[in-house]
């Protein structure tokens, strides 16, 4: 079994690793700002279910798999680039073509239809970069004990989400709690250039990097 000394230091580093800026919290941020606190805990939501199927797909040898194909790490990272320059470039449009419109919410005005959209958009966001994968192959050996059990990895698995939840969680929460200040035109549309150019730009940095 896991032991209690080494989860709170794979809690730090998943932290750590969490609160890097990236995509995932670009997109929290966007969310939250924009339609509020519970579209930007559903985007947390699907980021944490993207870091389960990271850590399944490390610790069953999915993931190492991955890296070690050049050209599957291509086809997953190109997705990836693509993907957020998609977000990117709709948010932009947005901020050029309506003071008022949310390139994220995709003209879906339900609830429930925008919950699942913020979901979706975390997720894929988290699954669509190969980075990840490889910050699991890389980490979780390093946790586990050298006959690991299946409890072992999914207390490790569970530890992985709880902190990305919680991270980007409170991430929403704070932002959501800001809303108003972020409705405000002139906010929104600086709110939505600067998110789209960094969405774009890290689609554009994906698609560059090289090797796994």
């Amino acid at each position: 079994m896991t032991t209690w000394t080494v989860i709170p230091a794979f809690a730090a580093v998943i932290l750590l690793g969490a609160m890097s800026p990236g995509p995932d919290f670009a997109i929290v941020v966007r969310r939250s700002a924009i339609s509020g606190r519970r579209s930007g805990l559903m985007a947390a939501v699907g980021i944490a279910a993207g870091i389960t199927v990271w850590v399944v797909a490390a610790t069953t040898g999915v993931a190492a798999l991955l890296t070690a194909s050049a050209g599957l790490y291509t086809a997953v990272k190109l997705a990836g680039a693509a993907y957020l320059v998609y977000l990117g470039a709709r948010t932009l449009y947005a901020a050029l073509k309506d003071k008022g419109a949310s390139p994220l919410a995709e003209s879906a005005p339900p609830a429930t239809v925008s919950d699942w959209l913020a979901f979706r958009q975390g997720f894929w966001c988290n699954v669509f970069n190969p980075k990840v994968g490889v910050f699991f192959v890389a980490l979780i050996p390093q946790f586990l004990p050298s006959h690991a059990t299946v409890l072992d990895t999914v207390q490790l698995s569970a530890v992985a989400v709880a902190i990305t939840l919680a991270w980007f969680g409170s991430v929403a929460l704070l932002v959501g709690t800001l809303r108003r200040v972020f409705q405000r035109p002139a906010i929104r549309r600086a709110l939505d250039t600067a998110t789209g150019a960094i969405l774009v730009a890290l689609g554009v940095r994906v698609a560059a990097t090289s090797g796994s």
